[in-house]
């Protein structure tokens, strides 16, 4: 049996800001503006190199700047080759850009921010590159925004949206919770108000419920593996909460997930 917690502080939000004067507001807002006039002449944030590198992480508006790190924490450790992208430079790509590339990866964070940050075109051009074989991972947000989305989502599950895993709606937003998986013992997870995904893919890993946590599956020639748990969370997410899984061995499933999307690898499933 395991426990569940409520917790104010979340690794995935940042730090409410503290209230200031307005006579601050206006002179830092002035300040923003005179710095980031050069950067929107030089166009710096909307350029994306030559070569593309086989997997992009998006880390654009809506997302957690922490779960980016953590992500990007895994694929440095596992020497992987990407390139971070913000929403004005997704924007700025084409359906052939992205099919370049093998794996785009969308990690934790607000969907409705982040399909809001992107333009229809923007999302329907990474539909159509997931149609033509670019492998996509969702993590938690992400998967949400796989679905169909009502803000603009991508809807690479031929119209399923997902909802949120249930302990959501008794005001749990944050637990470890024990996955399940075929062949293995469960690994308990970070959850912070994950999705579960019924009625789309083969079931990788599931909730204490039976819901779906992890779902694996074709979308067009692409590959698609959603995940409504955080085993790429680090260990300092944890504070105050008992895990039986050390964030090591969490983290290498993250790896693991990272690898069968990248290549294209079944997972053991339901």
């Amino acid at each position: 049996m395991f426990q569940l917690s409520v917790f104010q502080l979340h690794p995935l939000t940042r730090e409410v800001p503290r209230r200031r004067r307005p006579a601050t507001i206006a002179f830092e807002a002035v300040a923003r503006w005179l710095f980031l006039v050069p950067l929107a002449m030089t166009g710096c944030d909307s350029s994306v190199p030559k070569t593309i590198p086989p997997i992009l992480l998006f880390n654009g508006t809506g997302t957690s700047p922490n779960d980016v790190a953590s992500v990007e924490k895994i694929l440095k450790d596992r020497h992987l080759d990407y390139f971070s992208v913000s929403s004005r430079q997704l924007n700025g790509m084409s359906e052939s850009e992205l099919m370049s590339c093998r794996l785009l990866i969308v990690p934790g964070g607000n969907y409705i921010t982040m399909g809001n940050g992107l333009t229809t075109s923007t999302t329907v051009s990474i539909h159509n590159a997931v149609q033509g074989g670019l492998n996509y991972l969702g993590i938690c947000a992400g998967g949400l925004l796989a679905g169909n989305a009502p803000s603009n989502g991508l809807n690479l599950t031929s119209g399923v949206r997902f909802g949120f895993y249930a302990e959501v709606n008794r005001g749990i937003h944050k637990a470890a919770v024990p996955i399940a998986c075929v062949g293995s013992p469960a690994l308990e997870q970070y959850w912070e108000n994950g999705p579960q995904f019924t009625g789309w893919g083969e079931i990788v890993g599931k909730y204490p419920d039976g819901t779906p946590a992890i779902v694996e599956g074709t979308s067009g020639k692409g590959w698609v593996i959603l995940c409504g748990v955080h085993p790429e969370a680090p260990a300092n997410w944890r504070e105050a909460m008992n895990f039986t899984t050390p964030a090591n061995v969490d983290n290498a499933y993250a790896a693991e997930l990272i690898d069968a999307a990248l290549h294209r690898k079944m997972l053991p499933h339901y």
